[in-house]
């Protein structure tokens, strides 16, 4: 008899999950007075957001298969102890070099803790898992919408390096109650952990291959709105961190209410339809973005066309999973695995084609979100064409 989700031990597993967005989202404010304080300019400070992503996407393919190998409790405490070693060295960098191994390690290590929490959840409830992870969901909502303004929170009291303190602190506390609280898991001494095999499996299915596609464009855009963002609204823009990270909060409040309202229409209209009317939303926003970047347009008229804009990306992006996942009955957690690792591979992308255009001025960006909004409008049309030559 499978038990029901407690909720203190969904919290424990949404907390152990928030380390992602947190060292994702609680330097941006920071990245400015990176910049200055390692002595490079903004392009090498947004590798360190991609260098981030990759070596997440890296983790995730790595750790995925060895949770069942060595157990899941085994590999989620090795994995934030080394997310606080590496929290602690970042804090202590004075060089871009050091900082972007720092960077690496954190993710890779953080991603041995995040990868382990649907399965547990999974050996734990079993038929109240969806359930367990709508918990999840639902908390972790608040790590993005909190990371902004938590750091610059630390920037109004202290300097950078606090911000990564604050992150090793953050997960000794993670790390002590999950050392407390965690359930003993057990190694499955039946199953071998496969690194490529489950990429096989995904990536071979051809009336697949599209969505997955639109699903890593979608994050590509969003990555490039996330990368640039802090040099944009504090750079170019001169917001101050507290009113940058309401700006960002409203992008995060826009995704949620996303979310939700797509949740509710899903039902009636199904994703597939909802996947091509969120693309046509994101289409209309992303090219009146290049225009006002073209034109050197005011603050609010950026941000007028940035956050339906990511609230249509996210619609793309939460349909085009789901009409994956659909595919794939009999290997969902395969497939999972391989959407999240491609997805942050394709968001590390963002860092380095954002450094060749610059940060002088919102065009750049603008241009990179819209050639990834192109993407997935290639991907969908390709999805269209096999499916009627298949029909034929």
């Amino acid at each position: 008899m499978a038990n029901r989700p407690s909720l203190a031990l969904i919290a424990l597993f949404a907390s152990v999950v928030a380390i992602t967005p947190l060292a994702i989202d609680m330097y941006l404010p920071a990245m400015p007075l990176l910049s200055q304080a390692l002595q490079t300019d903004a392009g090498a400070v947004q590798q360190t957001l991609s260098i981030f992503l990759a070596f997440y996407a890296i983790g995730m393919l790595l750790f995925g298969p060895l949770a069942d190998a060595i157990g899941r409790r085994a590999l989620a405490l090795f994995g934030l102890a080394g997310f606080i070693a590496s929290s602690i060295w970042l804090s202590q960098c004075s060089t871009i070099e050091g900082f972007l191994v720092g960077r690496a390690f954190q993710a890779f290590f953080g991603s041995a803790a995040t990868v382990v929490v649907p399965g547990m959840i999974r050996q734990l409830y079993q038929e109240h898992t969806a359930k367990g992870m709508s918990y999840v969901s639902m908390m972790m909502m608040l790590a993005p919408l909190l990371a902004p303004a938590i750091g610059s929170g630390v920037l109004s009291i202290a300097d950078w390096r606090w911000i990564f303190l604050a992150l090793a602190g953050y997960g000794l506390l993670i790390l002590l109650c999950s050392w407390q609280f965690f359930p003993a898991t057990h190694p499955d001494s039946k199953r071998k952990p496969e690194f490529f095999s489950a990429y096989r499996t995904v990536l071979s299915r051809k009336m697949a291959q599209p969505l997955i596609a639109v699903s890593m464009f979608a994050s590509f855009s969003f990555f490039c709105f996330l990368t640039a963002v802090p040099f944009i609204y504090i750079g170019h823009f001169h917001v101050d961190t507290t009113t940058f990270s309401l700006l960002f909060g409203c992008n995060v409040l826009a995704l949620i209410a996303a979310n939700f309202a797509n949740a509710r229409l899903v039902v009636k209209h199904g994703s597939a339809r909802l996947l091509h009317i969120a693309f046509a939303s994101a289409s209309v926003w992303a090219l009146l973005l290049t225009v006002l970047g073209g034109f050197d347009a005011p603050l609010w008229a950026v941000v007028t066309a940035i956050i339906p804009l990511m609230a249509s990306l996210g619609i793309c992006a939460t349909n085009a999973d789901a009409l994956i996942l659909m595919a794939f009955p009999e290997h969902s957690g395969t497939a999972t695995a391989v959407i999240g690792t491609l997805r942050f591979g394709a968001g590390a992308a963002a860092g380095p084609l954002l450094a060749l255009g610059g940060q002088t001025s919102v065009l750049p960006f603008a241009v990179l979100m819209l050639s990834g909004v192109c993407g997935m409008g290639l991907a969908l049309w390709f999805r269209r064409v096999r499916g009627a030559t298949q029909a034929a």
